[in-house]
């Protein structure tokens, strides 16, 4: 009887914290993107990226599905989210493209991870009405990432105004119906 009831016991702990061990996995492959852009491995931090966001992807399905959703895990999940998608990308497309331009280049990849900042900590507050206000982070990094393929094709210029672009279109007050 005893051993059953640990059982149980332990078998929720493991169930309720499902969705939160993926967002940690989104969290630690975001970081790994990082080192491994600083240390100038860019094809792997894009593929660290990309997995990130399945990782990504998974943990609020799992949690719907588990009927676990909670303030900490939405907590977690823009943490997480501002080092995958925020911070990752964006030090991808610095040491790919825009350490060129000194100190626009500089400037445009930290405007891109403050406005992946302002735009989760207004998802953070507002209601759940069905819509996104702005281009969710998790799209403009994938975006960010996907075009790191497209360096060797497009000028270099280009990287300027995308960062620019997805930035602006993050903290946008235009509205997305969530998928």
């Amino acid at each position: 009887m005893f051993i059953l009831e640990v059982f149980d016991s332990t078998v929720k702990k493991l169930k309720t914290q499902t969705a939160n061990a993926l967002t940690l996995l989104n969290l630690s492959l975001g970081g790994f993107a990082i080192i491994y852009s600083l240390k100038g491995s860019l094809n792997l931090s894009l593929l660290l990226i990309f997995i990130a966001a399945l990782a990504d992807r998974f943990d609020g399905m799992v949690a719907r599905k588990l009927n676990i959703e909670s303030e900490l895990g939405k907590q977690l999940d823009s943490m997480s989210d501002i080092i995958s998608f925020g911070v990752a990308p964006a030090l991808l497309i610095y040491q790919s493209v825009l350490f060129d331009f000194g100190a626009p280049g500089s400037f445009f990849t930290v405007f891109y991870i403050a406005c992946g900042a302002f735009r989760l900590a207004r998802f953070n507050i507002s209601e759940n009405t069905g819509y996104f206000t702005g281009l969710p982070i998790t799209a403009a990094g994938c975006l960010a990432t996907l075009s790191f393929l497209a360096v060797p094709y497009f000028p270099q210029h280009f990287y300027l105004y995308l960062m620019m672009l997805l930035s602006l279109l993050m903290i946008s007050p235009f509205r997305l119906r969530k998928m």
